[in-house]
This record gives C-alpha cells, sequence and structure tokens, in this order.
C-alpha cells in the first residue's frame, strides 16, 4: 500500500510555511502571472525562492502553477517566466495548456511537467497520451468516479502518478472550463480572473413570463442555482488510495493560514493514522470531522467520486460560509519570557479564552493573560488589522503554534 503525496495550497510564504509544518508533503503556488488565481495574493520571485528553500530544507517540494490557456499575447512573457522558474528550481510546473508544456519542456527541461486538471483529463488514453510528451503526473478531472480513476490507474504506466482534488471548493462547470465570469463582467477565468459569478443569487423566469420564477428551491432572498458545496474525502482516504491515487490535493490558494493548517493536519493525521492501522483511522472519524470542521466551509459534499451527485450537491439557499472558529495569528517568534510574537488577524482581548492548535494535532486552551504592543505597553485588546503584538498565554508557546478563538465567543 502505497502512502500518498498530501499536496497543499499556499497563497503567500507564511502560508507556505504554516502548510508545511502542518503536513504537506508538497505545496503548490502561483507566481505573479499565468496562474489561474489572478485574485490571490501569489508569490514574487523573492518569495518564491524563499519558499522553495524553506520547503526543501524540510523536505518537501513545491510545484508551480503555470496553468493559464495563453493567447498569442501572452507566450513571450511566458517564455521570460519559465527562464526566471529554471533559476528558482521548483520541484514540478502545473500546466494545462499545450503550447505553455512545448514551452516548459524547451526551457526547463529538467522540472518535471504535471498537467493541470484545467486541461480536462477524463480518460486513460489522455494520460497516456501526455506520458508520452513528458509529463509525469497528470491531475484528474474533478467530474471523475473513483471506478473512473481505477481504469485509469490500470490502464497507464505504473510509474506515471495520479493527482485528484480531494478536499476544497468545487466549481459548477466542467473542470473549471468557465464562462460565466468573462460573459458578466469581462474577467476571463482561464486567464485567472474569476469573479466567481456562480456564488451570485439568482431568479430564473421564462422570456414569455416576465415575473413568473421558476420553481426550484428558492427564498425570498434568490435562488443560488450553481453555488456547490465543498468537497470533502477526509472519510474515504481507504477508497483513495485503493484508486491508487498518488497525491491527494486540497484546493484553496485564496485561502486563510488557519484554513491551510486545519486542513493539512486533519489529513495529515488521518492519511498516517489508516496507513499504521486501518482501526486507529476508523475510530478517529468523529475527530477528523469535528477538526476539518474548524475551518471556513460550505458545507459538505463527496462529488462525484461515488457516482454522479444528487442535488444535495448544491446549496439552494446562501453562499455563504459556516464558520466555527476565527483565525488571530500564528506565533511567529516566541520571546525569551515565553511570549508568542505575533501579527494580529483578527481581533481578540485580554482575558479572553483561545485556543492554541499544534501541529502534532494536539488543541489546548487557554486564556489570554497579557497584551503588549511592540512598544512593550500592555494593552487591553488588539483591535487594529496586523498589529504587531507580544502575548502572554500561560501555556507553553513554540513557533508556528497556531492561534484561534471560537466564532463569536
Amino acid at each position: 500500500m502505497k502512502r500518498p503525496e498530501l499536496l497543499i495550497p499556499a497563497s503567500s510564504l507564511e502560508v507556505l510555511q504554516i502548510a508545511v509544518i502542518y503536513g504537506a508533503d508538497a505545496v503548490y503556488i502561483g507566481g505573479e502571472a499565468f496562474g489561474l488565481r489572478a485574485g490571490a495574493k501569489n508569490f514574487s520571485p523573492d518569495e518564491m525562492r524563499a519558499g522553495i528553500d524553506f520547503a526543501h530544507q524540510h523536505g518537501k517540494k513545491v510545484y508551480v502553477t503555470v496553468n493559464i490557456l495563453a493567447h498569442n499575447r501572452d507566450l513571450e512573457d511566458i517564455r521570460t517566466y519559465l527562464t526566471q522558474l529554471r533559476q528558482l528550481g521548483p520541484d514540478a510546473l502545473i500546466i494545462a495548456d499545450p503550447g505553455v508544456f512545448l514551452l516548459a519542456g524547451e526551457i526547463c527541461p529538467d522540472l518535471e511537467r504535471h498537467i493541470s486538471t484545467q486541461a480536462n483529463n477524463t480518460n486513460y488514453l489522455t494520460y497516456r497520451f501526455w506520458w508520452e510528451q513528458g509529463a509525469r503526473r497528470v491531475v484528474s478531472a474533478r467530474e471523475l468516479s473513483l471506478e473512473e480513476i481505477q481504469e485509469i490507474r490500470r490502464q497507464i504506466p505504473p510509474e506515471m502518478e495520479i493527482e485528484t482534488f480531494v478536499h476544497g471548493a468545487m466549481c459548477i462547470s466542467y473542470s473549471g472550463r468557465c464562462l460565466l465570469s468573462n460573459y458578466l463582467t469581462g474577467r476571463d477565468a482561464n486567464q485567472g480572473a474569476c469573479t466567481h459569478p456562480c456564488r451570485w443569487k439568482y431568479a430564473v423566469v421564462e422570456e414569455t413570463r416576465p415575473g413568473e420564477y421558476f420553481p426550484v428551491y428558492e427564498n425570498d432572498r434568490g435562488t443560488f442555482l450553481f453555488n456547490s458545496k465543498d468537497l470533502n474525502m477526509i472519510a474515504h482516504i481507504p477508497e483513495l488510495i485503493d484508486a491508487g491515487i498518488d497525491s491527494l490535493k486540497v484546493e484553496g490558494r485564496m485561502k486563510t493560514a488557519l484554513y491551510v493548517a486545519t486542513v493539512a493536519r486533519t489529513y495529515r493525521q488521518a492519511i498516517d493514522d489508516y496507513m499504521e492501522s486501518p482501526a486507529r483511522y476508523q475510530k478517529r472519524q468523529d475527530w477528523y470531522a469535528a477538526e476539518i470542521a474548524k475551518c471556513t466551509y460550505r458545507q459538505f459534499t463527496t462529488g462525484f467520486f461515488f457516482g454522479k451527485p444528487d442535488a444535495g450537491a448544491q446549496i439552494y439557499d446562501n453562499s455563504t460560509y459556516e464558520q466555527e472558529y476565527i483565525y488571530l495569528g500564528f506565533a511567529e517568534d516566541v520571546t525569551e519570557k515565553g511570549y508568542a510574537s505575533v501579527t494580529q488577524r483578527n481581533k481578540f482581548s485580554k482575558g479572553e479564552t483561545v485556543e492554541i492548535m499544534r501541529p502534532d494535532g494536539e488543541n489546548e486552551e487557554t486564556i489570554v493573560r497579557h497584551i503588549y504592543d511592540a512598544d512593550g505597553v500592555e494593552i487591553e485588546s488588539a483591535p487594529h488589522p496586523r498589529q504587531r503584538l507580544y502575548v502572554d498565554l500561560g501555556a507553553e508557546i513554540r513557533k508556528f503554534d497556531i492561534l484561534r478563538r471560537k466564532s463569536g465567543s
């Protein structure tokens, strides 16, 4: 039984470091251009170099997305960008466009090339095609069932790798090939600028009967026709491994460090538990479910893995996230007095109960005893975003421990 890779997204250098510390085997990131998350902070060349160095120091890998569908006007700049990536030395490039794939082979011959889900990889002949062109790995389309993935595994070379999304947001369009954003706002999803109109409120009216609403599940705020639940396969690690998937991929290059840490840590524990003892994995299902619910999500579904989803895979009455915990920051350092050095992300106050989240799976509730500003002056609360603080938690704190509190507390 082969241990699968856990592949985690990162939107920034800070989040990359958190992903590595909290259990990722590999992290995928985007540069400042030519990826499909133009709205993410993304990485400058210096940040990318620092992130690759950090990951490699911890024995982890970094993959860089170059997965736009390129126009003629993009190609010369992509040549320049690929030359830069060759010098930075990530472990692989994630590519969708055949033209970009050819350029990457020419300019970065020593870097692995992985085929993005954006290329709509739905059958074993497609996998074989990309293998013969020099691809090491193909990311399966989200529309595939486990049965279909098993058949692909049987029909491709054993050393070829299958990467599959197992957690995160689902696109309502075919593997992300969506024209809604371009049509409604002029921002092209296939150029990394999606405005996510699938999350907007809609009311459907038949052309010849204005004012008469189509009877789909709706309330007085509208109908959320396209709004998918989030994928969550934490309870199905055995099936994913049995299908022959080499890399379990989490969606979320727009997510916070708390989201990344929570999902990475939970899947890390689940994979390790199953590989060491399937019985232990089954016993800890409640813990996995409770932990994975501590990050933001839009309810959960198993997507297409067990066949075509029923109506329960959609959310028809709202487009809001569930949020049980709020991210306060993480211990960027620890002072000689044992105080956590934190860049504050959300307001918290002296005397408040918070939870310390540790990479090893431990959580510890504690009371905030003292808060000091950057000048060492004690303050009662931390209302200013990204304020530099020193926090006495009355508990042991280690670098990269995360601080969070229950929503509404």
